[in-house]
């Protein structure tokens, strides 16, 4: 005759890994979850630190940039708007072409200027600012001698 204890012992024994492996069947399940998400956050931390990488990159470029400028123009700092040159250009009814001729750069250069792809550099901003205090008569003659 079989031991009452040992049998009972052994389906102590049974249920016991039945109901631990349950338990442990969820916390697979959350630390796959987990897992999976954690991955995904460092991929975006890593993006995000490359892009302020890219950011911090252009910035020191552009004050490097700026300071430069503002010390070759003795001082004077310029600002630099792009609707005011694209408005100002089209008060005087030039082409973009004719404009650059004036400024001494080329009709592209005043398109990505106006459009915010680029910046005029400290000298054109002053060749510029020359352009901006001239009446559309005064274009039209400096045009024309050109």
């Amino acid at each position: 005759m079989p031991n009452i204890a040992s049998i009972l012992r052994a389906e102590i024994s049974r249920v016991a890994r039945k109901e631990v492996r349950a338990e442990i069947e969820t916390h697979k399940k959350a630390s796959v979850t987990h897992r999976a998400s954690i991955a995904e956050l460092r991929r975006q931390v890593s993006a995000l630190e490359k892009e302020l990488r890219r950011v911090a990159k252009g910035v020191a470029r552009s004050t490097a940039a700026s300071d430069s400028d503002a010390e070759a123009a003795g001082g004077t700092k310029r600002r630099f708007s792009a609707t005011r040159l694209a408005a100002h250009r089209a008060k005087l009814r030039l082409s973009a072409a004719s404009y650059g001729r004036m400024v001494g750069v080329s009709g592209q250069t005043i398109y990505h200027w106006e459009q915010g792809k680029a910046r005029p550099r400290a000298a054109q901003l002053e060749s510029l600012a020359a352009v901006r205090d001239l009446g559309a008569r005064e274009v039209a003659e400096r045009l024309a001698t050109r």
